[in-house]
This record gives structure tokens, C-alpha cells and sequence, in this order.
């Protein structure tokens, strides 16, 4: 079982190489096998096809992000702080993983119902923690409101806005603008100064 698992990380690590250097619509299965040196038979064991290994693609991201998230979580911090924090993280990923511009390679993959269930399973999962940032803060006397969850889903979609006017602002560019990035940055965090702070009302 550890053995299939390594195996299969492996798959998914090569894949991210290839699709970040040379896009996801130009890579095909067959390039993928020839990269790791495994045999095709092997290869679709693991991923029976190309959107199979996408979802794992998206998994392994959105896993390591999470970890990552709840690994340097400090509820003894403020509110402000801790949205700092997570704003550091979310970005650090934009960072590392924009070349794979998952939805350009595939525009209709989205589409797709597996696809739709993975990523609502995703968003909800991220909706949850935050829920329950807000949750303690509450109950350390920072914010006051009834719905917890209604703000998380406003927070994470108002910081997800924020990403997309970045995304329109680097365009066709093949690596992300620092100065986009940072601008971006700054303007999430000004966002959660003024959310946490509206909260405090």
C-alpha cells in the first residue's frame, strides 16, 4: 500500500513538472510515462485518464496548502494576524503553482461533473476551517455575528475576487509579476483589516 502510494505521488509530481513547463492541453499521457520511466499500463492504473490525473493534480495542491494552513494556525493570535497569515500562505502557492493555469489547458474541464464534485468538496472543506477561525475569534470577544459560516464564504470569495483581478492584470505573462502579486497582496490584507474590523461593529 505505501508502495502504490509512493508510486503514485511520483505520477503526480511528474505531471505537475510537465504541465508547468509545457501546459496541460500540450501534455499527454504517453509524455508523462516517458518522463518517470514507467510503463503506460502502470500509468493508467494509477489515472485511468488524463482528468482523473488533473483532480489528483488539484488534490495534492489543495492537501499541502491545507496542512500548510493548519500547521502554522495560532488561535492565541489575533484575528488580523492569523488572516495575515493565511494570506501569506494562500499567495505563496499562487506563486508557485500559477504556470499550471489549470483552466486554460482544459477550458471545459471545469465543466466537467467529477470536476465540480472535487473542487465544491475542496472550497467547502476551506470554508469549514475558516468558519472556525472566525468561531474562536468570536468567542475571544474580537468579532461578534450569528452566521460564522456566511462570513467565511464572503471572506474567501472576496479574497478569491481579488486573485481574478490579479489573473486579468498578468494575463498571457508566462510568470506572474512580482509587483502584480504584491499589490495583490496588500490589498487582501487591507480587505481583512476592514472585514475583521466592520465585525468589531
Amino acid at each position: 500500500m505505501v508502495v502504490a502510494d509512493k508510486k503514485r505521488e511520483q505520477i503526480i509530481e511528474g505531471a505537475i513538472k510537465r504541465f508547468s513547463h509545457f501546459g496541460i492541453g500540450k501534455t499527454t499521457m504517453n509524455d508523462i510515462a516517458e518522463d518517470l520511466s514507467v510503463s503506460k499500463p502502470s500509468l493508467y492504473y494509477y489515472f485511468p485518464d488524463k482528468k482523473s490525473l488533473i483532480i489528483g493534480v488539484i488534490e495534492k495542491i489543495f492537501t499541502d496548502y491545507f496542512e500548510l494552513l493548519k500547521k502554522k494556525y495560532n488561535p492565541d493570535a489575533t484575528i488580523e494576524n492569523i488572516l495575515y497569515q493565511t494570506i501569506d500562505i494562500r499567495n505563496t502557492f499562487f506563486m508557485k503553482y500559477f504556470m499550471l493555469r489549470i483552466s486554460e489547458g482544459l477550458p471545459d474541464i471545469f465543466n466537467d461533473d467529477a470536476m465540480k464534485k472535487k473542487l465544491t468538496a475542496l472550497k467547502d472543506s476551506e470554508k469549514v476551517f475558516y468558519a472556525e477561525i472566525f468561531e474562536k475569534a468570536q468567542g475571544k470577544g474580537e468579532i461578534k455575528h450569528e452566521n460564522m459560516t456566511h462570513v467565511a464564504e464572503l471572506y474567501l470569495e472576496s479574497l478569491m475576487g481579488l486573485t481574478n483581478m490579479c489573473i486579468v492584470e498578468i494575463g498571457k505573462d508566462l510568470l506572474p509579476d512580482k509587483k502584480a502579486v504584491n499589490k495583490m497582496t496588500l490589498k487582501q490584507k487591507d480587505l481583512s483589516t476592514i472585514f475583521t474590523k466592520g465585525l468589531r461593529c
